[in-house]
């Protein structure tokens, strides 16, 4: 199975829509969206075409392959206009290895989660990396529509245990092994 993951739309019509197309340019079998869905958050700007209503129905055209975390934007009005769930962890597996999925509010790279498996992914903080950390591999996507630190506008895929982390505008930005 081919898993695509990405964070942090934050209300982005435009970029739910360009993240909905690079779902059918990569072929993934599922979309894993970790957290923070339809709005904006208090500390973050406006992102590019705020329109949490458009997200939704580009969203909802998807739910049936959606698998999405909430986050700490994410309310419980959100379900409302969602014809999907939102869970507040997760678990994958790939190649044989269980990857622990949660929106990074509550853990972090220098917080993992108890028995996370032999990966963890998360959002929240808006940087994309991935890095090993002791036995575990820990990746970020970082923000679709609101990258921080001078990341790109990524996301990661998933597939026979290799992550591999692509910018949405093309290239290759990290690729490691599950172990």
């Amino acid at each position: 199975m081919k898993y695509m993951i990405a964070s942090d739309l934050h209300g982005s019509a435009y970029y739910a829509r360009v993240l909905a197309e690079k779902f059918a340019e990569e072929g993934a079998d599922l979309l894993v969206l970790l957290g923070d869905i339809y709005n904006h958050g208090p500390r973050n700007p406006l992102p590019e075409e705020y329109a949490p209503m458009q997200v939704a129905q580009v969203l909802n055209g998807l739910a049936d392959r959606l698998l999405v975390i909430k986050g700490n934007c994410d309310s419980d009005v959100d379900t409302l206009i969602s014809d999907f769930e939102f869970v507040s962890e997760a678990v994958l597996v790939s190649g044989g290895k269980r990857v622990f999925l949660q929106h990074g509010d509550r853990f972090s790279a220098e917080n993992l989660p108890k028995n996370c498996g032999s990966g963890f992914f998360y959002g929240h903080y808006h940087t994309s990396f991935v890095r090993r950390m002791g036995d575990v591999l820990v990746a970020n996507p970082g923000s679709v529509s609101l990258p921080k630190k001078g990341t790109a506008r990524a996301y990661l895929l998933l597939e026979d245990g290799r992550v591999t982390l692509k910018s949405i505008a093309g290239g290759l930005l990290a690729e490691e092994e599950v172990l």
